[in-house]
């Protein structure tokens, strides 16, 4: 390095990027692809900051298939990219994520939403195989749910194990298994009227991901579960499960502040903050969380109740068995419950 390009010489020479600095061991080299789309989400770099946006948004953003490994390579894309310091996560249309894609499978389909371009056909995850494995006049094996639930898992969770920050962006909805991929991101920024929470505890399901306890605490986390209520983005923020909530006008300005207050930050620090805090978060088990979570919810899938409830809906369509079961709690389509 020559004496004009000395750290010293340069004012703050600690804010600039790996690949900007002269001696940067990416000097000359291509530089990765800035966008991707894919079959459930979009892939664009802007500057330091990544930008994974689901793009489903005439189905809710719900989850297919293609899901998770959309996501884990999206993530690995920036955590590869020298370029990229934080990730920021959202959803297009009206809401962040409504869930996996259930009505097809509930109401007697072949799998929930498709095979889609990952080849999936004669594996653990075919959706044939899986629906003959969810059929209630045969036998279940458990571990074939499992392998399929926690494949799920390990997509998502990829925003949790990235060496980088991620951030979601929640506006409109996180249900159910949206808020399984919200959980595993680091930072949570919400509408102060988005709606937040798992209703499919009340038959049918439990949060496989298993990180409510870890990020509400016990009490908290049991009150909802208990439930299957759903909390406004303003109390999610007032009980610590995001760290900021805002009116809806302000979100992008908001978040988009957040985000690049991160951007500012070296890469190496944000690893060496985020795998530090990581360790305390992994000490509490929220691997034993994740994997327990996962086993017990394809039994709620396969008890009596489970079974009724998927009759039902095979019998008057899934949004009727919806219905069903949410009206009773005085939140059916989205009306906030009693704790928000």
């Amino acid at each position: 390095m020559q004496q004009h390009d000395h750290d010293g010489n340069r004012a703050a020479a600690w804010y600039e990027n790996w690949t900007e600095a002269p001696d940067s061991p990416w000097r000359d080299r291509p530089e990765p692809a800035d966008d991707r789309d894919y079959r459930t989400l979009t892939y664009r770099r802007t500057g330091r900051i990544a930008r994974i946006t689901f793009n489903r948004p005439e189905q809710g953003n719900a989850i297919t298939a293609d899901t998770p490994l959309d996501l884990a390579h999206a993530v690995e894309t920036a955590d590869l990219d020298p370029r990229v310091h934080v990730v920021l996560l959202s959803g297009r249309g009206k809401g962040f994520c409504g869930g996996y894609d259930l009505q097809i499978f509930a109401e007697g389909g072949a799998g929930g939403g498709g095979v889609g371009e990952h080849a999936t056909a004669g594996s653990a995850i075919d959706p044939v195989v899986q629906a003959s494995n969810h059929n209630p006049w045969r036998g279940w094996d458990p571990m074939l749910d499992y392998a399929m639930m926690s494949r799920f898992n390990k997509g998502f969770a990829s925003l949790l194990h990235a060496n980088k920050p991620t951030v979601a962006k929640i506006h409109g909805f996180a249900i159910a298994g949206g808020t399984d991929i919200a959980l595993y991101c680091d930072q949570i920024i919400c509408a102060d009227d988005a709606m937040i929470g798992y209703p499919p505890t009340r038959v049918w399901g439990i949060p496989a991901a298993g990180m409510w306890a870890h990020r509400l605490g016990d009490q908290r986390a049991k009150r909802l579960l208990f439930t299957g209520d759903r909390i406004s983005g303003r109390q999610a923020a007032e009980w610590g499960l995001a760290v900021e909530s805002c009116p809806p006008e302000s979100l992008d300005e908001r978040a988009e502040d957040l985000v690049e207050r991160i951007a500012r930050m070296p890469v190496n620090q944000l690893m060496m903050a985020k795998l530090a805090l990581n360790s305390a978060l992994l000490a509490q088990g929220v691997a034993n969380s994740t994997m327990i979570s996962t086993v017990f919810d394809g039994v709620s899938r396969h008890t009596r109740e489970g079974y009724a409830f998927q009759l039902r809906a095979a019998t008057v369509g899934f949004r009727e068995a919806v219905r069903e079961r949410d009206e009773p709690y005085g939140d059916h389509k989205g009306k906030p419950g009693p704790t928000g």
